[in-house]
């Protein structure tokens, strides 16, 4: 059987074909993109050395100013810096990014290509030409790439814009097929690549729902393309009256990695970017790797210390086999199945 069925797959020819027992090229995730918190990896992928997977489509949605561009931005940095020979496909539809904005935030600007598109037909061609250029090299000398389209909500249509010249104001009712029609192709192009893909989007309120709800804009091209949908809402970090930053609260509202509806909060600070240790606590001490006393955490060594103290001096505290307890702990709260298998 085998043999026919590698004789089907020849015949077909499907290039993203393949036998299961020797890997789904588009499907299978091999490896992932650190995000820069280890409460955002092991909400998104079951661990806190994991993250973004490496050949998938991640949505980050929420509000108007909940922090969705620097929230991205600060993944985009910790992309860089992790791995020297990368570059990142920025594409770009609000007009709000500026060099010195990006320098600002400490990222590598050498390497970091800013495509501004205006309407999907625009998105679609450029990002399946990078794609296409990209998969032309050889696999060996492929160095790491991450694409970002911010945002998807305000990508018009060719029609839309050609109306908008005419002075007509009609919408573009096909927009959602468009969009389907682009992530159908994109997919695919991007997982035999192992190119990741972060999008940003807007969320609004459903009239007329029983609960209070969001929805994702843009129709059901994206929800059907991403591997994992993140929905975000934000609070004002302060130390003391000065705001330095915000604590995003992250809830999965699609997963195929890792369990649905789950919660985190990640601290997103103006100097420093993305917090790689906030959140930790939380998990270590509802799994009894440390004990909350009072208002003091009590460590393995029985020596207690206030929260903040062990934030300021995280390595101090977060040793090397405190984090793998932690890494079990992160598998046992977000990750399907049975973590011991």
């Amino acid at each position: 059987m085998p043999d026919f069925l590698k004789q089907i797959i020849k015949e077909t020819g499907n290039e993203y074909a393949s036998l299961v027992s020797e890997g789904v090229e588009a499907g299978d995730v091999d490896t992932f993109i650190d995000t820069g918190s280890y409460m955002f990896n092991a909400l998104l992928s079951g661990s806190i050395y994991g993250g973004i997977p490496s050949n998938k489509i991640t949505a980050v949605a929420g509000e108007s100013a909940t922090g969705k561009t620097f929230f991205v931005l600060g993944m985009c940095k910790h992309f860089l810096d992790n791995n020297p020979d990368a570059g990142v496909i920025y594409f770009e539809s609000e007009s709000a990014l500026t060099k010195k904005l990006i320098e600002d935030r400490g990222i590598d600007s050498s390497r970091m290509v800013i495509m501004p598109v205006t309407t999907v037909q625009e998105f679609r061609h450029q990002s399946l030409m990078v794609a296409e250029k990209y998969l032309e090299q050889d696999e060996g000398e492929r160095k790491p790439l991450l694409f970002v389209l911010d945002s998807l909500g305000m990508l018009s249509t060719t029609k839309e814009v050609e109306d908008t010249a005419d002075g007509k104001e009609t919408k573009d009712m096909t927009r959602a097929q468009v969009l389907k029609a682009a992530f159908r192709v994109l997919t695919l192009k991007l997982g035999r690549a192992k190119v990741p893909m972060i999008i940003t989007n807007h969320t609004y309120d459903v009239v007329g729902a029983y609960m209070p709800m969001k929805e994702m804009g843009g129709g059901s091209g994206l929800k059907y393309a991403a591997s994992t949908i993140v929905y975000l809402s934000k609070k004002k970090d302060k130390e003391g009256t000065e705001v330095v930053g915000n604590i995003i609260h992250c809830k999965t509202q699609k997963s195929r990695l890792s369990k649905e509806n789950m919660m985190v909060d990640v601290r997103l600070r103006y100097d420093t970017g993305l917090d790689k240790y906030y959140g930790l606590l939380d998990l270590a001490t509802k799994y009894g790797i440390f004990k909350q006393v009072s208002t003091r955490i009590e460590l393995p060594d029985g020596t207690k210390q206030y929260a903040k103290s062990i934030y300021s001096d995280p390595e101090k505290y977060f040793t090397d086999d405190i984090l793998k307890q932690i890494d079990e702990a992160a598998n046992k709260e977000y990750s399907y199945g049975n973590p011991e298998v």
